[in-house]
């Protein structure tokens, strides 16, 4: 019997760092088209043009990259140069097939990312603020590679942002004059023919510059 190829629901239930490096492992090579194109899989670019329309520039973190579906639509949009940061290496594999990355950088972002601090003018991300996976406990680490006036864009699940607490990560850190003009549209996930239980989720695109 084949193997049941992974899904969206397989990665709304990982746990843990190394279940997200197994169920990614897994799922690289086909999650292009079993899973973005079937399910119309808007986010990526809808991020990558909240960002651009904001102002942002290269060179860009993409954070979370996955197979780089994010960094390919900020290239077509102009912006560069771009690096991506992601868990899996077998997902890194996969974005450097498509020639838009500078440079790719395996890490768990719970652990920070091995650059230099204000080495980027924009960070993105798109997909990895979602059940399952990071919450707001990883934004100091984004904030701290981060030069100032640096925009960001970073896509939340809408449900995940209440229930992971990002309301008042957000509020800290304007409060705390870390980040200003933070504006949080909310867009759907998928296209009119996605399919499934999630087909009809919506994320909020956190807008916003590091002071």
């Amino acid at each position: 019997m084949d193997k049941q190829k992974p899904g969206l629901s397989d990665a709304y239930a990982v746990q843990t760092p190394a279940d997200s490096k197994r169920l990614y492992g897994d799922w690289a090579s086909t999650y292009d088209q079993d899973f973005a194109a079937r399910q119309g899989y808007l986010l990526p670019g809808l991020t990558a043009k909240a960002f651009a329309a904001a102002g942002g520039m290269g060179p860009v973190l993409d954070a979370g990259a996955g197979t780089g579906l994010c960094g390919q639509a900020l290239q077509l949009l102009g912006v560069g140069p771009i690096d991506a940061t992601d868990l899996s290496a077998a997902m890194l594999a996969e974005a450097l097939r498509k020639d838009v990355y500078r440079d790719v950088i395996e890490a768990d972002l719970l652990e920070g990312i091995p650059v230099p601090r204000n080495s980027y003018r924009g960070v993105v991300s798109s997909g990895t603020f979602t059940h399952g996976h990071l919450g707001p406990e990883v934004l100091p680490a984004l904030l701290r590679v981060a030069a100032p006036d640096a925009w960001f864009a970073l896509s939340v699940n809408a449900r995940f942002y209440k229930k992971a607490g990002f309301a008042e990560a957000f509020d800290r850190l304007l409060r705390g004059q870390w980040i200003k003009g933070l504006t949080l549209p909310e867009l759907c996930i998928y296209g009119p023919g996605a399919s499934g239980a999630h087909k009809d989720d919506t994320a909020l695109i956190a807008l916003f510059q590091k002071v």
